[in-house]
């Protein structure tokens, strides 16, 4: 049995952690440098650091920044935001990340992700997947956002996923627009349809309110990996108490 993998993410504006609903109404969470590092020795496999803002706002992502939550840990770090192109990922590779993760330019230059394989390899390179539920469509259609879920495509989510499997891509971390945020756990069909459509890891996204949300990610929606913010940013449940509830439901999890 594969090992999962619990991964606690750092979705950053203007310097600070933020956490929403929705990808709406956001709040402040915490220091990025200070939140890394506590989640790091609380025993999470990976980080994941989204500059939630800087495709909307045009900009590059803080490279000080991540850098600076680079120096505080010692597990893989995805760092995404405002990449758009090769170059742009070479420099926060330098910065310390060890993957990149492309959401809006990977819509707009599709071709990016298979030059970024082609550059890093594959394994660094991770596409996210901001996905909305079409309302009374049967059966089950999502359709991608991009610029931080503000701008709907045409783009179906499923089909989207296996496009970037093609083109490269190691991983896709999967968000549930209509979950984020809401704590009643992922959105399971969703996660369950695109990890059973593609041969690469899908991280699961939004809706984690337990530890037993992660657990139906993991077995019945079939993901490798799930991703959380809000029940580890204000200490409801400890990464450590998580993996452990995981462990005694019998899922392969490092301790």
């Amino acid at each position: 049995m594969l090992t999962k993998r619990i991964i606690a993410c750092l979705d950053v504006k203007d310097g600070r952690v933020v956490k929403g609903t929705s990808f709406e109404s956001l709040r402040d969470s915490g220091d990025p440098v200070e939140l890394a590092r506590r989640y790091y020795f609380e025993g999470a496999d990976e980080l994941v650091f989204l500059d939630i803002t800087a495709s909307k706002e045009h900009r590059a992502t803080m490279a000080a920044l991540v850098e600076r939550v680079a120096d505080a840990v010692f597990i893989p770090l995805t760092v995404g935001g405002g990449l758009n192109s090769v170059e742009d990922m070479r420099r926060l590779l330098l910065c310390g990340a060890d993957k990149i993760s492309l959401n809006t330019a990977a819509v707009k230059q599709p071709e990016l992700i298979s030059r970024a394989a082609e550059r890093f390899g594959s394994q660094c390179v991770v596409v996210a997947i901001d996905a909305k539920r079409v309302p009374e469509h049967e059966p089950y259609r999502w359709l991608v956002h991009t610029y931080g879920g503000s701008v709907a495509t045409s783009l179906d989510a499923v089909q989207w996923a296996a496009q970037v499997a093609e083109l490269g891509a190691g991983e896709i971390l999967l968000t549930s627009m209509d979950a984020d945020g809401h704590r009643a756990g992922y959105d399971i069909e969703l996660t369950r349809v695109v990890a059973t459509s593609v041969p690469i890891p899908v991280i699961a996204s939004g809706g984690a309110g337990s530890p037993e949300d992660l657990h139906r990610a993991l077995t019945d929606g079939k993901a490798d990996a799930v991703l959380a913010a809000s029940i580890f940013h204000y200490s409801e449940f400890a990464i450590t108490q998580t993996k452990e509830y995981l462990h005694h439901k019998g899922l392969s999890i490092r301790r």
